[in-house]
């Protein structure tokens, strides 16, 4: 009799790609992965640590579970709870001292070892933590999912960091930046396009410092691994996420204008327009240098789109800074962008940094920012208008007979479409562009 599995995953495209991966490897252990913690053997939080107050989300969720299965033992069964992901390998012992229920924690680059952590619990051991960098790589031993691929699939190629961002745990919680095997990266996304994808988002926290190892031991940049990936036949679309400025070599550049598969949307944080905070965030580049990659990757393909992520009210930011990142960003245009206030991570150099800024002022800070960032994405949304694109279709929409796509630039498209398939790709004319979706309408049945 199979045992159920419940996973909650939060944060990242990475997170989803780990979950994937761990309930393909417990399914091989009998695990049944389900929508719904009730009635659940397993519960498996698989949680981040990017956002403010992330662990009290999690302790929270906790406290919900540990009722839930209060409840699932008066009633004769049971119901083991795991934590696993960022929080998990930030809070590590303080989690067991402060949720003692807690049976399994286990950090990011352990999740192979969760059927051994399993039946160490099933031998009677409690509060199991495995917060260790073991040094057999956790992609040899996870299993890739079985059984149809979304046409849509991540796989991560490369994770960690050595960039140290004095606001950022991701070096602390995933440890050193590490590359795949060019040959394993190239297996895996043959098999995802075997079972139906036919666009893969390659993921890492740094992707583009990738450097994994090719053929006859020859190292491979990002920009190599692309134009090898775009002769799978049947892979229509590639795209990458998240990069680093620094990272932008000339071979990745130039990969953006040659390779018709990669995508002219491209998510490059910049997170703060004054040298003077970047500085501080411990960041390895400046404005200007942002500037002159921006428009290398806008010689070499014209019509690509950006999208940043920017935090505001940095220990020390004065009025000038903000205004220098209003500045680049008045400048730069973006299609998209992720605006937060600084909140401290414990552990990390900025929380103890002087100058922490107040919080109306950021709250202020961060309005106006939006305010500029929404009307660029207003903007960049109706221009589509009348315009012709072609939309991979990923989903059935609302209403019958409609179907979901998505542009070359991550827009959400609404189409009439009873011929088309889930899977197909299309051309598409825009009619309307509203907030966060556009709608069209059908010019050609496939492409």
């Amino acid at each position: 009799m199979r045992k159920k599995l419940f996973i909650k995953t939060y944060g990242c495209q990475m997170n989803v790609y780990d979950s994937d991966r761990m309930a393909a490897m417990l399914a091989r252990h009998g695990y049944q992965r389900v929508d719904s913690p009730e009635g659940a053997d397993l519960v498996l939080l698989n949680t981040c640590h990017i956002r403010e107050k992330a662990a009290e989300k999690v302790y929270s969720e906790l406290g919900r579970l540990r009722r839930l299965r209060e409840q699932r033992r008066r009633e004769g069964g049971d119901m083991l709870l795991a934590v696993a992901g960022c929080v998990a390998q930030a809070e590590g012992e303080a989690m067991a001292e402060r949720a003692p229920f807690v049976d399994i924690v286990v950090g990011p680059q352990a999740y192979h070892r969760l059927p051994e952590l399993l039946a160490r619990r099933g031998r009677g051991r409690s509060g199991i933590i495995d917060t260790s960098f073991p040094r057999e790589s956790k992609f040899d031993e996870l299993p890739r999912e079985e059984g149809q691929s979304a046409v849509s699939a991540f796989l991560t190629v490369q994770e960690g960091c050595d960039k140290f961002c004095t606001f950022c745990v991701v070096p602390y919680t995933r440890g050193a930046e590490v590359s795949r095997p060019v040959a394993d990266v190239l297996a895996e996304a043959r098999d995802l396009v075997a079972r139906g994808a036919r666009e893969i988002t390659l993921l890492g926290q740094n992707v583009n410092a990738y450097h994994g190892e090719g053929p006859q031991g020859r190292e491979w940049g990002l920009g190599r691994l692309i134009r090898e990936l775009a002769e799978i036949p049947g892979l229509l679309r590639i795209r990458y996420t998240t990069s680093y400025p620094s990272d932008m070599d000339a071979e990745l550049i130039a990969a953006h204008g040659e390779v018709p598969q990669l995508m002219p949307f491209l998510h490059l944080p910049v997170q703060s327009g004054s040298d003077r905070v970047l500085r501080a965030m411990n960041r390895h580049h400046t404005a200007d240098d942002y500037r002159r990659i921006v428009a290398a990757l806008r010689e070499a393909r014209p019509d690509i789109a950006l999208s940043s992520d920017f935090i505001v009210g940095f220990p020390g930011e004065r009025e000038e800074d903000f205004a220098a990142t209003l500045e680049l960003v008045e400048e730069i245009g973006f299609a998209q962008a992720y605006s937060f206030k600084y909140s401290p991570r414990p552990g990390t150099p900025g929380a103890i940094l002087p100058g922490q800024v107040r919080e109306t002022v950021k709250a202020e800070r961060l309005a106006r920012l939006q305010e500029l960032l929404d009307a660029q994405m207003r903007r960049f949304h109706a221009a589509q208008r009348g315009r012709e694109l072609p939309v991979l279709f990923e989903r059935p929409g609302r209403h019958p007979a409609q179907l979901l796509g998505r542009t070359p630039y991550m827009q959400s498209v609404h189409v009439e479409a009873p011929e088309l398939r889930i899977g197909d790709l299309a051309l598409v004319r825009i009619t309307e562009a509203h907030a966060h979706s556009l709608a069209g309408t059908l010019v050609t049945r496939s492409m």
